[in-house]
């Protein structure tokens, strides 16, 4: 088997693993072992392009196909889907792109698909100009996206629905956070600039860092040593938002991945105590591997942050960040399976949910306090209406204005969308935040 077709082969497995419910994050690493320089870089843009464009192939696949595959068979199907995308997306040459994708369905062990291939992917050829114009019917096949979300996005920013779907269909920047306890951003620059690596200060932070091109993390200077982490510069904002001081308690609820956690820690060194907390512990072992390699501590602790009685000690917090559970739309861009795995009815779950915990932290934060309420999600049910909701039945609750010149005000706090049009929007991710202040009298 050539190396052309194995990138093909593994980048079908894993696609067509995570159409079958699979997340991104489980397939990727398998489809990806063993395989360096082009090959890997090949295999990725593969698995995360048919994944950002998925619809839109389905589509056109629909089209082409007398008949659909059997179940059986859906590692073919996801061949076809590739095969198409390297045709309509990728500079690759139409006759390589076809010989490898039949190839890869030899190495998939199934040579009997090879006519198939063939013929679909050369009949796509002969009628691109038609086919694609046939999406223009079709907006979810046009923007990639499933009809129920576009239609949230249209009914939630009808000026920018579209520029937002374009937004998801993007690949991201990598961006940094450079670690405040061992240097500043621009000494870490000139780190970059030294070792040849193009880079650029990260727009609304003080310590963000986006990289020119793509680069193998543990690749960059003081990887081991805890210089930096990854981070998209939307949720680098979360930290100076809690306005931290020294000998604050702090509750980082919903810790994992750490990032944030570890962010808080480097800002303000003085804190009396971080907690830490998370349901899962595959995931609060992932906030204990981060704070290790960054030489940060934290209080870490395993539980229900909706069932305080069971993990909280009755010492109130000075402030809560709250990174709420959520539909995960405002980062379908560097989670592109969300667009398959999302369902409408996760979202009416998830805004019960939030309310949830929204109502058990409160009676955890200290009369003067501050909350701040964080989602990666561009729909207003997740964000500007169920803060809104939480302060009208909460009468110790107020809503503290947020004067910063990112986003847009939504509600009682502030909307940041993955669009990249418009002048007074830097090209993050979609984050909601607001901030929450207690009553010093909570009788009122």
């Amino acid at each position: 088997m050539t190396a052309a077709a194995s990138s093909r082969e593994r980048a079908a497995r894993a696609l067509a693993a995570v159409s079958q419910g699979a997340s991104l994050s489980q397939v990727l690493p398998a489809a990806l072992e063993g395989l360096t320089g082009q090959d890997r870089g090949f295999t990725h843009e593969l698995i995360y392009g048919g994944l950002r464009q998925y619809q839109r192939l389905e589509a056109i696949l629909a089209e082409l196909l007398r008949q659909p595959l059997k179940p059986r068979d859906r590692d073919i199907h996801c061949l076809l889907l590739l095969g198409l995308y390297q045709l309509s997306a990728l500079e690759v040459k139409p006759y390589a792109a076809v010989h490898a994708t039949v190839e890869a369905a030899r190495a998939l062990g199934k040579s009997w698909a090879a006519k198939l291939i063939n013929g679909v992917l050369r009949s796509y050829q002969r009628r691109a100009t038609e086919l694609e114009a046939q999406l223009e019917g079709d907006p979810a096949a046009r923007h990639s996206h499933p009809a129920w979300l576009l239609e949230r996005l249209q009914q939630d920013w009808p000026e920018d629905w579209e520029a937002i779907a374009a937004g998801n269909n993007r690949q991201p920047p990598l961006s940094l956070r450079v670690n405040a306890r061992h240097g500043d951003r621009v000494a870490y620059l000139a780190r970059l600039a030294a070792a040849g690596i193009q880079a650029a200060p990260l727009a609304h932070t003080s310590h963000g860092i986006r990289l020119e091109q793509n680069a193998a993390i543990d690749s960059l200077p003081g990887y081991a040593e805890g210089d930096f982490s990854v981070q998209d510069g939307a949720a680098q904002l979360a930290a100076p938002l809690l306005e931290l001081a020294p000998g604050q308690r702090v509750l980082d609820a919903c810790a994992a991945p750490g990032g944030k956690t570890a962010h808080i820690l480097e800002t303000e060194p003085g804190l009396r105590e971080l907690v830490a907390v998370e349901l899962e512990p595959d995931r609060l072992q992932r906030v204990r591997d981060n704070l290790v390699r960054l030489r940060l501590q934290a209080r870490l602790v395993q539980g229900d942050v909706g069932r305080p009685a069971d993990w909280w000690d009755n010492d109130p917090f000075d402030r809560i960040l709250l990174d709420a559970p959520c539909s995960a739309t405002g980062v379908i861009r560097r989670h592109p399976d969300i667009k398959l795995h999302r369902r409408p009815g996760d979202i009416d779950r998830l805004t019960g949910l939030q309310a949830r915990l929204l109502e058990a932290v409160w009676p955890l934060l200290r009369p003067g306090g501050r909350l701040l309420y964080v989602t990666c999600s561009v729909l207003r049910a997740e964000n500007a209406l169920q803060v809104g909701a939480f302060l009208e039945r909460c009468p110790t609750a107020r809503a503290v204005p947020i004067a910063v010149d990112w986003g847009r005000a939504d509600g009682a706090g502030r909307q940041l969308l993955p669009i990249v049009n418009r002048a007074d929007e830097a090209p993050t991710d979609g984050f909601y935040y607001a901030c929450l202040e207690k009553a010093m009298d909570e009788a009122a």
